[in-house]
C-alpha cells in the first residue's frame, strides 16, 4: 500500500524541493500538502500531482479538525513563519509552535512518523561555542529562534512518551528561487556595496540538495530514528572572503576590490544599533557577516549518507539564479 504523507511549507524553497523529490517516488506515496490560502499558484508547482489542503498554520482549530479526519503515516513539517517578517509574536507562536504541537499530538496518537524541520538558529545566530553541536545550549536571541526552541522542546517531551520523531536543523540554505541571505549576498557583491569584514569570518551554509536528501532519507527509512537531531550544512564552512571573491570572479573575472573592506568594528557597531532599535532582520544581517558561525555535521553525513557539497564552487547555482 502507498504510504500517506502530509507535508507543510511547499511554497518555500526547502518544502518545494522535498515535495519534488517525493513526487519522483509517487508510486510509493499518496501526498497531501497544507498550503496557505491565497498562495500564488506559481509557488506550488506540481500541485496537480498531490492533494492540497488550504489551511493557514496559524489557524490551530482548523488544523486540528483536519487532522481528526485524516490518516497520515508520515508528517514532514517544514512550514514556518520565518524570522524578520512583519508579524506579531502571537502569529509567530501560533504558526511555529502551536501548529507543531498539533502535528505532534496527532503523530503520537496515530503512531505516525514526524520529521520536523527546525533551524540551527536554536543555537542563536552566533552560537556560544563552535562548531555548534547537540550539546550546545539553546540561545533565545530573537523571537523566531525562541519559537523554534519551543517547538523542539514539545517534540522532545513527546518522544519520551513514544513519539516517532526526528529533528533536522538546516543552516542558511542556498538554492534556486529563494531571495534570502544568499541571494542578497550575490546582489550586494555584484553591485560592489557588500561591506566585507577585515576579520576572518567563517560561515556554514547548506546546499538545498543536502537538506532535501536528509529529510527524504529520514521520512522513508525503516531504521529507528526516534529522538535524533541533526545539524545539516555543507561538508565544511567557507571563509566569507573566499566566497565573496568567488561571487565577484563569476561576474567580473577578478577578486572583490580591497577598498571595499571595512574594519569589523564598524559592522559590530551596526549590529548594536540594530539590536538597540529591536530590528531582528538587520541585527541578524550584521551578525552573519561580522562573526563566524559553523556546526558539527559529521553525524548527519555518517548516518544519512548525504551528498557532499562544498559552498565553493556549488554556490554557482545562486549566482546563476541572480544573474538570470
Amino acid at each position: 500500500m502507498k504510504k500517506k504523507v502530509l507535508i507543510t511549507g511547499i511554497s518555500g524553497m526547502i518544502g518545494r524541493a522535498v515535495l519534488n523529490r517525493l513526487i519522483e517516488h509517487v508510486t510509493d506515496f499518496e501526498i497531501s500538502a497544507i498550503v496557505r490560502p491565497g498562495t500564488n499558484p506559481d509557488r506550488i508547482e506540481h500541485s496537480n500531482n498531490i492533494k492540497t489542503v488550504s489551511l493557514d498554520l496559524s489557524d490551530i482549530s482548523r488544523i486540528k479538525n483536519h487532522l481528526t479526519n485524516q490518516v497520515y503515516d508520515i508528517i514532514i513539517h517544514v512550514g514556518a513563519l520565518r524570522g524578520g517578517r512583519k508579524a506579531s509574536q502571537a502569529q509567530y507562536y501560533k504558526t511555529n509552535v502551536n501548529s507543531t504541537e498539533q502535528f505532534v499530538e496527532y503523530a503520537l496518537t496515530n503512531k505516525s512518523r514526524l520529521v520536523f524541520c527546525s533551524s540551527v538558529g536554536v543555537f542563536g545566530a552566533i552560537p556560544d561555542e563552535m562548531p555548534a553541536n547537540n550539546e550546545t545550549p539553546y540561545k533565545e536571541d530573537n523571537y523566531y529562534h525562541y519559537t523554534k526552541i519551543q517547538a523542539e522542546k514539545i517534540i522532545n517531551r513527546a518522544i519520551l512518551k513514544g513519539l516517532d520523531a526526528v529533528i533536522v536543523r538546516p543552516s542558511i540554505t542556498y538554492g534556486v528561487g529563494d531571495y534570502g541571505f544568499p541571494f542578497q549576498l550575490v546582489k550586494l557583491v555584484k553591485h560592489k556595496i557588500f561591506p566585507l569584514s577585515n576579520k576572518n569570518v567563517w560561515m556554514h551554509l547548506c546546499n538545498i540538495d543536502t537538506i532535501t536528501s536528509a529529510i527524504i532519507n529520514l521520512a522513508t527509512t525503516k531504521a529507528s530514528i526516534t529522538g535524533k537531531a541533526y545539524n545539516i550544512s555543507d561538508v565544511e564552512p567557507v571563509h566569507l572572503r573566499d566566497l565573496v571573491n568567488f561571487i565577484y570572479r563569476q561576474v567580473y573575472n577578478k577578486n572583490y576590490p580591497t577598498m571595499l573592506t571595512l574594519d569589523n568594528n564598524i559592522l559590530v557597531i551596526g549590529e548594536k544599533i540594530a539590536r538597540f532599535i529591536k530590528n531582528d532582520l538587520w541585527t541578524s544581517r550584521f551578525e552573519l557577516i561580522a562573526h563566524s558561525w559553523f556546526y558539527q555535521v559529521h553525524d548527519a553525513y555518517e548516518d544519512l549518507d548525504l551528498p557532499a557539497h562544498f559552498t565553493v564552487p556549488d554556490f554557482k547555482i545562486v549566482i546563476s539564479d541572480y544573474l538570470k
